[in-house]
């Protein structure tokens, strides 16, 4: 199976989904990653950029990733850019890697960004006139999503819990090289919080430990009579 994972900025699929991303890859499944925005040069220096790269390169490398695709939208200045660009500039990839399943951010993040790719995403993954996606998955991210607006609408409520218990040193490993996202706790960006978040979406659900989502939609064809 083929996978495709879309992070607004580099990280984010760490934090959200890094151990799914490596029990798919233990599991033998293709994972890619798609990075939508690029530091814009006004608030972020070349060698910032540079730094963020290379430690999600040698995180990728650990969990196993097939490939990484950077779309270079300017960060944080996403809200310049047509909204219909963005999504267009995601459907190409899906239609390069035609994935099974999406995992995006979730809608309700603190950061305008991973709402606007979210809708994006919805967009670029639509099934009009052809099933290319068939689930899309919205993950939460430490330090974004618990900071979304208190409102029934932005509230997070997972629906599908997965066991990382195995994976789990191996997404910490991971976000141990973003050094220049990584603060100590109890900041949520740790290492100690991400595993009590893990902890806690796994006690959630009977598992040691988990990472939760929100099924935004599956589709399920019709099984062949053979």
């Amino acid at each position: 199976m083929r996978v495709l994972v879309i992070a607004p900025h580099p990280d984010d699929e760490i934090l959200g989904c890094g151990g799914v991303m490596a029990r798919h890859t233990a599991g033998g499944d293709e994972v890619h990653v798609a990075v939508v925005t690029r530091g814009a040069p006004e608030v972020y220096r070349e060698e910032q950029v540079a730094q963020t790269r290379a430690e999600l390169k040698e995180a990728h490398g650990l969990l196993g990733i097939k490939s990484v695709q950077y779309l270079d939208f300017p960060a944080p200045r996403m809200d310049t850019i047509p909204r219909h660009t963005v999504a267009d500039a995601i459907r190409r990839v899906i239609d390069e890697l035609q994935p099974h399943t999406l995992y995006v951010p979730h809608f309700g993040d603190m950061h305008f960004e991973h709402g606007l790719t979210y809708q994006a995403c919805l967009v670029a993954a639509r099934p009009a006139g052809r099933i290319v996606v068939h689930r899309i998955l919205a993950y939460e991210t430490l330090s974004e999503t618990e900071w979304g607006p208190p409102l029934a609408g932005y509230a997070f409520q997972p629906t599908v819990f997965v066991d990382i218990d195995a994976c789990l040193s191996k997404k910490l490993a991971a976000m141990g090289c973003i050094k220049s996202q990584l603060f100590s706790a109890p900041h949520p960006r740790s290492l100690a919080n991400l595993e009590a978040l893990a902890r806690l979406r796994g006690s959630t659900a009977g598992l040691k430990a988990a990472e939760a989502f929100v099924l935004v939609r599956e589709i399920r064809e019709e099984a062949s009579a053979d």
